[in-house]
């Protein structure tokens, strides 16, 4: 047997050990955890809602993609903006608490599932949509299709529909799911929440918040997840068809890392109703900037919401 295959033997084995260890000692571990929030019936799931403050708006907090615990993510600007507004969380199907579906995961769907969501736990519009990144697509849909509903949209650091992104190789999915099985992911995992997305205790973050969204980390690659990154061009184009409603105000929070030319054409798109607050960080601008988000958010509604 050559050195060669005597190195790929011992590659497969200890790949194989960890599959073995991962699956026996990791796969129910997300079950010992409790919903921070409430489950609400979606279509024969369960979707998690959590939300705190009691104020007369209602901002609705929607995630990026692969964000794999909303509500942990959120938390330290959840109760930021809880001191002057009602602040939800919804967790799509395949996100966080909430339950994984077969549903394909089109603009349409989605929309429907996060009105049918807030409507079951006792939410009414009009709502002041906040999303960050890939649901600013989803949000623009929601305000394209339901005007009445939405107050107002304040995006942050959003995915533009101004532009089709480039087409994620499909072997990257696999390659991801296949990390996630043998517990590789796991770890790499607290060095990118500590390090990279800087969810530490000195931002806000409780330590329940950073060992929860470390745990659901080492599980975010669910077909739910892959099947939302698959169709996000194809929403995005979607979207590009729709016309922006001109009676909805937006305000676009960007990350200085971002630039802000990437948000110059989604703004003529969105029209003149929509304006522009560069904030210095990077795409996960609400991990440093919570109190400038909180007074932007006062702001904007104070002078742009009816």
């Amino acid at each position: 047997m050559t050195i060669l295959a005597v190195i790929l033997c011992i590659m497969v084995s200890i790949n194989l050990i960890s599959l073995i260890i991962n699956q026996v000692f990791f796969s129910n571990e997300l079950e010992k955890i409790t919903p921070y929030g409430e489950m609400v019936e979606v279509d024969g799931q369960n979707m998690h809602i959590y939300s705190m403050g009691e104020g007369e708006k209602t901002i609705v907090l929607l995630p990026g993609f692969g964000n794999p615990l909303p509500s942990a993510d959120f938390g330290p600007l959840m109760r930021e903006l809880s001191k002057n507004y009602t602040v939800v969380c919804v967790e799509y199907f395949g996100v966080g608490f909430s339950d994984e579906t077969e549903v394909p995961r089109t603009n349409e769907n989605v929309t429907q599932e996060i009105r049918t969501a807030l409507s079951e736990a006792c939410f009414s519009p009009p709502y002041l949509l906040m999303p960050h990144s890939g649901s600013g697509i989803y949000t623009e849909h929601y305000a394209s299709t339901y005007p009445d509903e939405i107050s107002g949209i304040i995006m942050l650091d959003p995915t533009s529909s101004a532009t089709k992104g480039a087409d994620t190789p499909g072997f990257v999915y696999g390659i991801s799911k296949i990390q996630e099985a043998i517990g590789l992911s796991r770890y790499v995992n607290p060095l990118i929440v500590s390090s990279v997305l800087s969810m530490k205790e000195s931002n806000g973050y409780t330590e329940q918040e950073i060992n929860d969204y470390t745990k659901f980390m080492n599980h975010v690659n669910n077909d739910n997840l892959i099947d939302q990154m698959k169709r996000l061009n194809d929403n995005i184009l979607q979207v590009m068809d729709m016309d922006f409603p001109e009676n909805i105000p937006v305000l676009i929070i960007g990350a200085s890392k971002t630039g802000e030319e990437y948000h110059t054409e989604h703004l003529k798109r969105l029209g003149q109703n929509a304006e522009l607050a560069i904030l210095e960080g990077s795409h996960y601008i609400y991990h440093s900037q919570l109190s400038e988000i909180h007074n932007k958010t006062d702001t904007f509604v104070e002078t742009r919401i009816k």
